[in-house]
Formats: C-alpha cells, sequence, structure tokens
C-alpha cells in the first residue's frame, strides 16, 4: 500500500517537471527568433534600398519592382552635348593682353568696367612700348586727314592708337590705306554745351584704355592740326612728368558764376575751376576719369545750361584729386581774341609760315621743371580750305618726312 501511496505521489508531481523543461527549451529558441526576425528587416530594407536606386525614374503605383535575383540594367549615360558653335565676334570676350578690336560691340557698362581695370603688379607679362593714343572727337569726316596721314607716315605702328568718336549715324567710308581705316569707336549722339561731350571723351578714353600698351592720351577734334613731326610729339609725352589739363579760377559769370549750389558738399565754390576741353592725360589719369561717377553724377545733374560740362568737369575733377600732379595747360593753342563763345576759325589766306612758326615757338613755358618754348603741340581751328597750304608747309615748317 505505500508503495501505490509512492507512485500515486510520483504522478501527482510530473506535470511541473514537464512545464519546467518546456520553459527550458523555449528559452533556448529565443534568441534564434531574434535573429530569424532581425534578418528580415535587414533584408527588406536593402530591398527597398536597391530598388530606389534601381528604378528612380519609376513613379506609377502600379510598377512593380523586378526581383533582386533578376535586376534591370541602370539608364545608359547621356550622350555627349556637340560642340558649341562659335561665339559671334561682337560677344566674344575682349583679350585682356592685347588691343581688341575697335568696334567690338561691348555695352558701355561692360566697357568702362573693363577700362577701369589696373594691375598691382607694375611688371607687365610681355614687352611692353608706351603708345599714344590720338582721340577724335568730330562730327562728322576729318577734312585734314591728308595732313595727319603725312604726320603718322613712316612711324612705327606700335608706337601710336587712332581712336575716332563721330556721330552715329556718320557712316562714310575711310580708304583701306588710311591710318584711319577701322578705327571708329561705338559712338553716341555729342551735343555742344551739353554734358553729352564730356561723355564722349570719357567714351573715348574707355577705348583706348583697353589697349595696355596706351600710355598717353591726347584729345583732339576735326580742326586740329599737330605743329610738330611725330618724333617731338611723342618724346614730348611720353618723357613729361606731369598731365595737361587746363585749369584756372576765372571770377565772373563765365567762371564762377556757372557753379550751382546744389553741387555741394561734393564741389564747394572754392574747387569750381575752368580749362579747354582739350586734354593731354597720362594712364593713371584716364583710368581715374573713366571709373570716377561721383562727380560725373553731379555734373551731369547741376551742370546744365549755361554751365558748359566740358569746360568744368575735368579742371575741377583734377583740381580737387590730382592737382599736384598737373601742368595747368594745355598743348592746343586756339585764338580766343575774338568776341563770342567760340575761338577764332583759320581760313586759307590766314595760314603762313609766320603763322605757324608763331604757334610752335612763340610762348615760355615750364616742362619736367625747366623753361621751354615748345608749349603747343597742337593747334585749332583751321577749315578745310586750309588744307592745300598746310600740306605744302608741313615738310617745311613742322619737319614732316
Amino acid at each position: 500500500m505505500k508503495k501505490n501511496m509512492e507512485n500515486q505521489s510520483q504522478n501527482n508531481n510530473s506535470p511541473p517537471i514537464l512545464i519546467k523543461s518546456n520553459m527550458i527549451q523555449l528559452h533556448h529558441l529565443i534568441p534564434h527568433i531574434l535573429l530569424f526576425g532581425f534578418g528580415l528587416a535587414i533584408g527588406a530594407t536593402l530591398t527597398s534600398y536597391l530598388n530606389f536606386f534601381q528604378f528612380p525614374f519609376q513613379t506609377s503605383s502600379n510598377v512593380t519592382a523586378a526581383p533582386l535575383s533578376h535586376p534591370l540594367p541602370l539608364p545608359p549615360p547621356p550622350p555627349l552635348p556637340l560642340s558649341s558653335p562659335p561665339l559671334a565676334e561682337e560677344t566674344r570676350p575682349v583679350d585682356l593682353l592685347g588691343p581688341p578690336t575697335v568696334m567690338h560691340g561691348m555695352e558701355e557698362k561692360e566697357l568702362f568696367w573693363r577700362a577701369s581695370m589696373s594691375p598691382k603688379i607694375s611688371e607687365f607679362p610681355f614687352k611692353r612700348v608706351p603708345k599714344v593714343a590720338f582721340m577724335f572727337l568730330t562730327r562728322g569726316p576729318l577734312p585734314l586727314r591728308p595732313l595727319w596721314e603725312m604726320f603718322f607716315k613712316g612711324v612705327d605702328a606700335g608706337l601710336y592708337s587712332i581712336y575716332v568718336h563721330t556721330h552715329p549715324s556718320f557712316n562714310e567710308p575711310v580708304p583701306p590705306d588710311s591710318v584711319f581705316h577701322g578705327r571708329r569707336i561705338p559712338s553716341k549722339e555729342a551735343h555742344w554745351g551739353s554734358f553729352s561731350l564730356v561723355e564722349a571723351e570719357r567714351r573715348l578714353l574707355a577705348n583706348a584704355l583697353l589697349d595696355w600698351s596706351n600710355e598717353r592720351f591726347v584729345l583732339l577734334s576735326e580742326s586740329c592740326i599737330p605743329l610738330f613731326n611725330f618724333t617731338t610729339v611723342y618724346n614730348y609725352l611720353v618723357g613729361s612728368s606731369m598731365t595737361f589739363v587746363e585749369v584756372y579760377d576765372l571770377p565772373g559769370p563765365v567762371g564762377r558764376g556757372r557753379y550751382n549750389q546744389q553741387m555741394r558738399p561734393t564741389v564747394w565754390p572754392k574747387q569750381w575751376r575752368k580749362g579747354s576741353q582739350w586734354f593731354e592725360m597720362d594712364r593713371a589719369l584716364a583710368l581715374e576719369v573713366v571709373s570716377d561717377r561721383t562727380y560725373s553724377s553731379v555734373f551731369r545733374r547741376f551742370c546744365r545750361g549755361s554751365c558748359y560740362g566740358d569746360e568744368h568737369y575735368l579742371p575741377t575733377f583734377v583740381n580737387i584729386n590730382f592737382g599736384w600732379r598737373n601742368s595747368n595747360r594745355t598743348l592746343t593753342w586756339v585764338d580766343w581774341s575774338g568776341a563770342g563763345p567760340h575761338p577764332r576759325r583759320f581760313i586759307r589766306t590766314g595760314v603762313n609760315v609766320g603763322l605757324l612758326e608763331r604757334l610752335r615757338s612763340g610762348t615760355k613755358c615750364q616742362y619736367n621743371g625747366q623753361t621751354t618754348n615748345v608749349c603747343f603741340l597742337f593747334a585749332r581751328k583751321f577749315l578745310p580750305n586750309t588744307l592745300d597750304r598746310l600740306l605744302r608747309f608741313a615738310p617745311e615748317v613742322m619737319k614732316f618726312n
């Protein structure tokens, strides 16, 4: 009976033993279950990642991705672009080291920006021979062109540049064998007595500054003549330590009386000056003139009516900022002995050897700190009918050729 009771007791204790055994087995399965689940998660993520990069162009919801075991090929690379057509001549960038084509087609904003450039390194990366820029501000033709061609004849073209600003509508052709052929710059209308004359002068300077070899800049008109041969003019200009902008203080209505009080504080009455329109300057001053926005803006707004910008802007600008390196005189002789707003004009019968000799050496002035009787290199106003006499006297008096 005792044995039966022991067997019954063992039968009553068996269920706990089975539960414990099952829990032990489940405990060993949990890591495998977690590992299996982690693997499923990685597989799903990898599948989405590959599908995204293999088929970025599939946006429709009914497109089914191909199985990973057989991925679709990537799309072929786009074809190489065809070679671009060459830029039109007027849109090509200006060569910074060589002189550009005179008719470059640049807008004025770009022109003045390029012209205002100045390197901080003084040494040039090429052999630079200083040139003189002869800038002609004209209404139309150059009636005295044969005289100037005689002036330039036989001269090394690497010593000078020519720029011509005319009325935009002027289209008279220049012979291909002339030194003036192809030297006309993009121009705008310029009216006597208005600030448009100053803008034309600055336009000439800007175009001339694009040639890095231009060192001296002289403004001339269609009625100007040279009083000396090229060699004398070149040496005089390139060898000068000063600029030649006429600057003087003139009391009265045609001097101080033209000042506008609205120009203050940029320009004060004591700084106001007058002078000839016909200047000569070096590269440093030319850069300052084309870069100026402060004074040119004031003159454009307030120098109107009886105030002639071409007689006051540059003299006042130089007086305020660069008077210490300016000679305060012009190199272009003009006869103001007559009454009226315009200088005396010379006709054919008024041109003779005596007149030319007097213009060449009839006054005294300072040049590089020394007294000289060579004060004027050019003269105006000579009418077209003086050409034949000038051509006759030039070899003898001016030593042309």
